[in-house]
């Protein structure tokens, strides 16, 4: 090879480096460069640390099935997590049904649209986001409907995070977020005209505890909506293989435990919810939530090499690499969980706080 074509050979590896590094952002929308890669509120050098913590809690299961465990569980994992989430998916963190002719994206807003035209509120009304990540959902939501936003997550950099994104689209107006765990809500009872959930209350140890205190925050007359995470009527618990998909997206999601389909009305009930409605939005005819996970694949294995040279270079810190990895092989299980139809990210559950309610302070 002649010293032209060495040059432009590393040249062109260069740019395509360059490109991917310090171009390339999250699929969905900007704000996230590979660059930027950090371990959330932990420090570079204990991100290895933090991730060997976080299986260790799976090697002691009854930990992370209590309340008292979960907020670091939780915590522990977003840390990780949150800006490959961004970076590779987005700032929306879940799932939507594919919509023909329609992006990611637009299924995405969509989704989240919908969400709260079925809790029914009105401009200017105060509503809350239990578990809002770093806030895609919220913002979609108050441009959609007007109504004031409070997002509550248990992450202090998905906090800033949240901030920073409201304030950039022009929405901090409307948004607000607060760092909180959502079993112990620091609101006062009665506030809310409405709440949702996203695909967050799969974090929680007790289904029952975190709709009993949105049953305290909302005022009475008021819709909650949520997407459960669940294990389907085709779940069969004596199938190996059916174990093994569950406990691998729990495992790689931070979750406690998945819930069955069935469990979900039954809790609503209990802490004094009537049920409006309570349907799966990825039964037939939907179509597949999991495809883009599936079309993501090449993309996956171009960014676990960005990711891999970022940190042999020291710009990304040491353990991000077995993140992303362990992300990378969630997405295989939560793909096997959706072609065989034994788990839903989107069970809907509407309910209703009864006029005549009263809710402990």
């Amino acid at each position: 090879m002649d010293s032209m074509t060495l040059i432009c050979t590393v040249g062109l590896l260069f740019v395509g480096l360059y490109w991917f590094v310090c171009i390339h952002g999250p699929a969905e929308q900007k704000g996230k460069r590979a660059v930027d890669l950090s371990g959330g509120s932990i420090s570079s050098e204990k991100v290895q640390d933090k991730y060997d913590q976080y299986w260790s809690f799976f090697r002691r299961p009854k930990e992370i099935e209590t309340a008292e465990k979960v907020p670091d569980f939780v915590d522990t994992f977003y840390n990780l997590v949150t800006d490959i989430y961004e970076w590779g998916w987005g700032q929306s963190f879940h799932f939507s049904p594919s919509i023909p002719g329609k992006s990611h994206r637009d299924a995405t807003r969509l989704h989240e649209e919908m969400a709260v035209d079925l809790i029914k509120v009105s401009p200017g009304q105060k509503i809350l986001d239990v578990g809002c990540g770093v806030g895609g959902p919220m913002r979609a939501i108050a441009a959609h409907s007007r109504a004031k936003v409070t997002g509550i997550t248990i992450n202090e950099y998905q906090v800033k995070r949240a901030k920073m994104h409201n304030k950039k689209a022009g929405l901090d107006s409307l948004c607000e977020v607060v760092c909180g765990n959502f079993l112990e809500m620091p609101f006062e009872s009665n506030t809310f005209d409405g709440a949702y959930s996203i695909e967050a209350t799969c974090h929680a140890p007790k289904l029952d505890d975190v709709y009993a205190e949105v049953f305290r925050v909302l005022k009475p007359g008021s819709l909650y909506m949520s997407y459960e995470w669940v294990t389907t009527s085709k779940y069969n618990g004596d199938n190996e293989e059916h174990r093994d998909v569950i406990q691998g997206i729990e495992r790689g999601d931070a979750l406690p435990g998945l819930r069955r389909y069935d469990e979900i009305a039954a809790v609503a009930k209990k802490v004094g919810f009537e049920v409006v409605e309570e349907r799966d939005l990825a039964a037939p005819p939907s179509l597949p939530w999991w495809d883009r996970l599936k079309m993501g694949r090449i993309a996956y294995w171009r960014n676990h090499i960005v990711v891999t040279v970022l940190a042999a270079i020291g710009v990304a810190p040491k353990g991000t690499v077995d993140v992303h990895d362990m992300l990378f092989k969630t997405a295989d299980y939560l793909t096997r969980g959706g072609e065989t139809g034994i788990f839903s990210p989107m069970h809907m559950i509407l309910c209703r706080k009864p006029v005549d309610a009263k809710s402990d302070s």
